[in-house]
């Protein structure tokens, strides 16, 4: 698609007016269409939120937020309580998913430095693996792994179509006065003032195009959205932007409460929408759905939601409250109906598990593992693994964590001793048992030498000082 240099709504591209018609209007009817019975492999929707904690929903003991259509998606098919995201922030968790490579190998370790780009030509992506297995490729949301007009974009790095923010930054504004689409923009210049285009309710409407279009042959739609991650201080004075607090606006919670649980009832909502489609569509029986989120909740979410139940820290922490995520997977008929599973899994299993359910072999010397036996409800052999993650490469404090079997080691700051928790009895990671275990220790230790592989891309210290790619007028 040609780069739009439009500076007004009316001179939008039609293609560009299709995504922002079901924002302005409610009532698109879609057209059915149906795949064939004989397709074996099935289209597959990653819906991720921004932000959530493992505690902000029903099924993870959620009392105060109502998400009735998350709740129906763990009801109908299978909730991880041990699932993992990439990293403790959006980076490098984007990061980790992407590549199946793990926090200590992966191309970007963190928020900061600050680049243009982190993916390169070359780098093979989970959205390249299923695209060059046949599967058509849509992302909607925040992708963060490459700017604008850089080989790390979205549409280079194997999507077909991609709607939102590529740049992270940019993805802090609800109102933004444009967004990312394939190789142009959705001009959105008074949106800031008029506040008439909600950039989730734009995300949603081309995810939903995106299927439409898609449906006749197997898909993948990357449905990484924003809610319900703090905006940017200049938007709300309350750190949340969402156009109306409802259902919550009677609630006896402070403004900010509201409107975090506003936030994730409109998520839930639109799962709903998507759901809804699928079925419409008569394309639900042959697509694994997947709702997760990029890490733990934030610490600045009212206390009152317990936004990470009893796991300790938050996001940018390697406590488990900071990498511990919600993980629900749905497939009709495939994975059993309302099951718990306390399988382990990560962010870099999902390359492997999709390429093994598209019936093609993925990159080599990935951390990675196939996860599909874990997703149809089987128990998988115990075997020695070991998750990585780190934080901090160019900032003042340098924190490292593994994962081993029962056992997690955390080190926060590099010549600081290795905490040792045993999370199959304390999953909030209270009693240290470092001096009891030393050996242990000693594996950890060494692994937390071994598992990083310094990056000549990803120099330690080194800040992105430009002027934000975002901010430039393409």
């Amino acid at each position: 698609m040609p780069v739009t240099s439009s500076k007004c709504f009316r001179c939008l591209p039609l293609p560009f007016l299709t995504i922002l018609a079901g924002v302005l209007v409610s009532t698109i009817l879609p057209t059915r269409a149906r795949q064939s019975e004989e397709a074996p492999r099935p289209n597959i929707v990653f819906i991720m939120a921004d932000d959530l904690g493992y505690g902000d929903t029903g099924p993870y003991g959620q009392e105060h937020i109502q998400t009735p259509h998350i709740n129906a998606l763990a009801a109908e098919g299978i909730r991880f309580t041990q699932a993992y995201a990439g990293g403790p922030v959006c980076t490098s968790s984007r990061s980790v998913l992407m590549t199946g490579l793990h926090n200590g190998h992966t191309v970007a370790r963190d928020n900061v430095p600050h680049y243009s780009t982190y993916l390169r030509s070359g780098d093979v992506t989970l959205a390249q693996v299923l695209k060059d297995a046949g599967y058509r490729t849509g992302g909607v949301g925040k992708w963060s792994l490459g700017d604008a007009r850089t080989e790390g974009r979205a549409t280079a790095m194997g999507f077909d179509t991609w709607t939102g923010y590529l740049n992270q930054d940019h993805a802090h504004y609800y109102y933004p006065t444009y967004l990312d689409h394939d190789e142009g923009k959705i001009q959105l210049p008074d949106n800031p003032i008029l506040r008439n285009h909600y950039s989730h309710d734009v995300l949603t409407n081309a995810a939903l195009n995106f299927i439409r279009q898609a449906a006749d042959k197997p898909f993948f739609l990357y449905a990484a959205y924003t809610l319900p991650h703090f905006s940017a201080k200049e938007e709300d004075v309350h750190g949340l932007t969402v156009p109306s607090t409802g259902p919550y606006t009677e609630k006896d919670w402070p403004e900010r409460a509201k409107k975090y649980a506003a936030m994730v009832h409109r998520l839930d909502s639109d799962l709903g929408k998507i759901i809804a489609l699928l079925e419409e569509l008569g394309i639900r029986e042959n697509t694994l759905v997947i709702f997760t989120s990029d890490n733990g909740g934030h610490s600045a979410t009212w206390k009152g939601f317990a936004t990470n139940g009893i796991l300790r820290g938050y996001k940018r922490d390697l406590y488990e409250g900071g990498v511990r995520v919600p993980f629900i997977a749905s497939w009709p008929d495939r994975i059993p109906a309302g099951m718990e599973s306390t399988e382990v899994l990560a962010f870099q299993d999902l390359l492997p598990t999709f390429a093994a359910l598209a019936g093609t072999t993925p990159p080599q010397n990935l951390d990675g593992i196939s996860q599909v036996e874990a997703l149809k409800g089987n128990r998988v052999p115990r075997r020695e693994r070991v998750l990585y993650w780190d934080f901090g490469h160019a900032r003042e404090r340098y924190d490292q964590a593994v994962r081993l079997d029962d056992w997690k080691g955390i080190r926060r700051g590099k010549n600081q001793p290795i905490e040792l928790y045993n999370l199959a009895a304390d999953p909030g990671e209270s009693i240290n048992l470092a001096e009891k275990h030393p050996k242990v220790v000693d594996k950890i230790a060494g692994l937390m030498e071994s598992e990083v592989t310094p990056s000549p891309r990803y120099p330690v210290g080194e800040r992105y000082r430009g002027d934000p790619i975002w901010k430039k007028d393409w």
